[in-house]
């Protein structure tokens, strides 16, 4: 085999044996997982998993699964809560954004741009806005994590 074959079937092995963590509750926490260049711990996960419910589930669905229709505006000309799961699109965003977002809201990465989302800088602490991250990112599947892991290295604040 050449290199590059050697190289392939390690890097196939590699990613289909990984390792995961589980919270108290239950809650698997991908091996490697990480949120602005620190590592993700069940105890972060666990805490961003309450957090989630008791901030955002409302909005974006217990099961991360955003408002009905969250693709077509409202009357109000906002657009709807959309999902965190793989059928949305939090996992295109680097950790730097999802966490500007969260905590300033959209209007902080996109100027001028009116959502029903606040920013939870008076609610949530940054910790505990990582927390909900770390908790969002943990129910990715590998390959959405990936690709998320990529943009967020490639991103210009780096983490």
């Amino acid at each position: 085999m050449t290199r590059p074959g050697l190289f392939a079937a390690g890097l196939v092995a590699a990613i289909g044996s990984t390792a995961w963590v589980v919270t108290a509750d239950g809650q698997d926490v991908p091996d490697g997982l990480s949120f602005l260049g620190a590592p993700v711990t069940a105890g972060q996960v666990a805490r961003g998993q309450e957090l989630y419910a008791a901030n955002c589930a409302s909005c974006h669905g217990a099961d991360l699964g955003g408002e009905p229709d969250w693709k077509r505006r409202k009357a109000s000309g906002r657009m709807p809560a959309p999902p965190h799961d793989t059928s949305g699109h939090t996992w295109h965003h680097a950790d730097r954004q999802l966490f500007t977002i969260t905590k300033l809201g959209v209007s902080a990465v996109v100027p001028g741009y009116e959502s029903d989302m606040p920013g939870f800088e008076g609610a949530l602490s940054d910790d505990g806005i990582a927390a909900v991250l770390a908790f969002i990112k943990s129910t990715w599947p590998e390959r959405a994590r990936g690709f998320q892991a990529e943009v967020t290295a490639n991103d210009e604040g780096g983490s």
